[in-house]
C-alpha cells in the first residue's frame, strides 16, 4: 500500500504521519469524495477489475477512480495505514421501484475511538463509494443531517435488523442504503462485483455514470447528460467526444491519462450509441 502516494494524490501528505483522529478523518473523506471520482468506466473499456484494495488503490493514485468496491475497499486500506479503526460491512443500496435489503451491492465503512463534539460515542458511517450522496462522515447515531444544500436522515434499519439505514435526499441517484453490523471481508464482495460489471441488468453496464461530490452540490454524468446538482439543479446534453473528454476531465477530474487515443474513440461511439438508445426509450 502507497500510503505516501494515496495522500498525494488527496493533496494531503501533511497526514502521513498526524494523529488518527477525527478532524483527519473527515480530512480524508472530503479530499477523496471531492477528488477521486465515483466512476465504472472500466467496464466501458473492457478492463476488468477486482475488489482487491491494494489494487483499488493504486488505480486511484494513477488518476482514475471506481465504484463502491474500489473507493471504500481502497479507502479503508489508507485510512488503517494511517491508524484508524476500520470495518467493512455488506450493504444494499436501494434504487427507486426497489425493495430495502442487505444484498451485499454496496461496500459500507464504519470507524471508531474517534470522539468529537458533536459525535461524543466517537462511531462514524465513512462512505466515499456512495456516489452522489456523502461529502463528510456521518456520526453513527440515528438523526438528521445536513450536508450542504442535501439533507439526510441516518436510523436503525428495517430491513436489517440490528443494522443501519441512511435515507437519500429526494433528488438523489437511489432511494437509500441499509446495512448490517456484522465484519465483511472483500472476498465477499468477488461473485456481485462480477455481476455487476459483467451483467446485461447491471446499471453499470448499461449506463455510463461518473459523480463527483463537493461542498456545494454534486455534478453527475449519466451517459451524456451532464447535470449540477445544488441548491438549483441544471442539466446539458453533451454533443461531441471533445465535449464529452473534456467534461471528464475539468469537471470530474479524470483526465483519462492511462487510455490511448483509440480507446477513447471506442469509448465515445460506444457512450454515444448508448445514450441515443436510451434517449428513444425514454430511460436518460
Amino acid at each position: 500500500m502507497n500510503t505516501a502516494g494515496y495522500l498525494r494524490r488527496l493533496g494531503l501528505p501533511r497526514l502521513l504521519n498526524a494523529p488518527a483522529n477525527a478532524e483527519n478523518l473527515r480530512a480524508l473523506h472530503v479530499a477523496h469524495v471531492e477528488k477521486v471520482a465515483y466512476e465504472a468506466l472500466e467496464i466501458w473499456l473492457g478492463r476488468p477489475t477486482t475488489v482487491d484494495p491494494v489494487e483499488s488503490a493504486e488505480r486511484i493514485i494513477r488518476g482514475r477512480g471506481g465504484y463502491c468496491y474500489h473507493l471504500n475497499g481502497a479507502f479503508s486500506e489508507l485510512a488503517r495505514s494511517l491508524g484508524y479503526e476500520v470495518t467493512r460491512h455488506s450493504g444494499g443500496v436501494q434504487i427507486r421501484g426497489g425493495e430495502a435489503g442487505v444484498s451485499g451491492n454496496h461496500l459500507v465503512l464504519t470507524a471508531r475511538g474517534l470522539p468529537s463534539d458533536d459525535n461524543p460515542g466517537g462511531e462514524w458511517l465513512v462512505d466515499v463509494g456512495l456516489g452522489d450522496a456523502l461529502h463528510e462522515p456521518l456520526p453513527l447515531v440515528a438523526g438528521t443531517y445536513r450536508q450542504g444544500p442535501f439533507e439526510y436522515v441516518l436510523r436503525p434499519s428495517e430491513a436489517a435488523p440490528g443494522g443501519w439505514r441512511f435515507d437519500h435526499e429526494e433528488s438523489g441517484g437511489f432511494v437509500g442504503m441499509d446495512f448490517v453490523r456484522t465484519p465483511v471481508e472483500m472476498s465477499a464482495f468477488a461473485d456481485m462485483h462480477h455481476h455487476l460489471t459483467t451483467s446485461a441488468t447491471s446499471g453499470f453496464v448499461r449506463v455510463a455514470a461518473v459523480h463527483r461530490r463537493d461542498a456545494y452540490g454534486v455534478d453527475s454524468l449519466r451517459g451524456l447528460r451532464l447535470t449540477r446538482r445544488g441548491r438549483s439543479t441544471q442539466s446539458v446534453t453533451l454533443s461531441t467526444s471533445r465535449d464529452y473528454y473534456a467534461a471528464l476531465a475539468d469537471i470530474f477530474l479524470l483526465p483519462l491519462d492511462d487510455v490511448s487515443d483509440g480507446e477513447k474513440d471506442k469509448l465515445w461511439r460506444k457512450v454515444y450509441e448508448a445514450h441515443e438508445s436510451w434517449s428513444a426509450g425514454g430511460s436518460t
